[in-house]
């Protein structure tokens, strides 16, 4: 989702979350962040393992995402498992809150990262892959490896 002609920094990709999902849609959010959270995020102290996304009371929030204490804060620390408020427009909240109500959607986060110095989250709408898709993935990845290898060594 980040634009190559726009200054991104990618902070923390949920490589996890495409082996255990199939993805619909994406967007793009912002995050209300605290200072000493942006400071840790800049450092690349962020873990985004068992988070997603809730709605609340016609509001999106971030929740399980570990945002690691800024060791130079002292009493401004942040808590690093509190919920962050993700901002969007209306119709968004509204077409992802839709689809969470549905049986087997779940929105989750895909990764952070700075987009003209601002933190945004990339969010995906999903349903969970079974076992069968799962073992399907990695025996297309492991052909697509073997033939790579038989590609490169093709002329020695």
């Amino acid at each position: 989702m980040p634009e190559e002609n726009q200054s991104v920094k990618i902070v923390v990709r949920n490589r996890r979350a495409f082996h255990e999902y199939f993805f619909e849609d994406r967007f793009e959010a912002g995050l209300a962040l605290r200072g000493s959270e942006v400071k840790s995020l800049r450092d690349g102290r962020v873990n985004l393992g068992d988070s997603y996304v809730l709605e609340e009371e016609g509001e999106l929030f971030l929740v399980g995402c570990n945002i690691s204490h800024y060791p130079f804060a002292n009493l401004g620390n942040h808590d690093p498992m509190r919920n962050r408020k993700l901002l969007l427009h209306r119709t968004e909240i509204r077409k992802i809150s839709r689809k969470l109500i549905e049986k087997g959607y779940t929105a989750i986060p895909l990764s952070i990262y700075f987009k003209d110095g601002k933190a945004k989250v990339e969010i995906g709408l999903a349903h969970g892959k079974k076992q069968v898709d799962k073992r399907e993935d990695i025996r297309k990845r492991d052909a697509d490896r073997e033939a790579q290898r038989a590609w490169r060594n093709r002329g020695k």
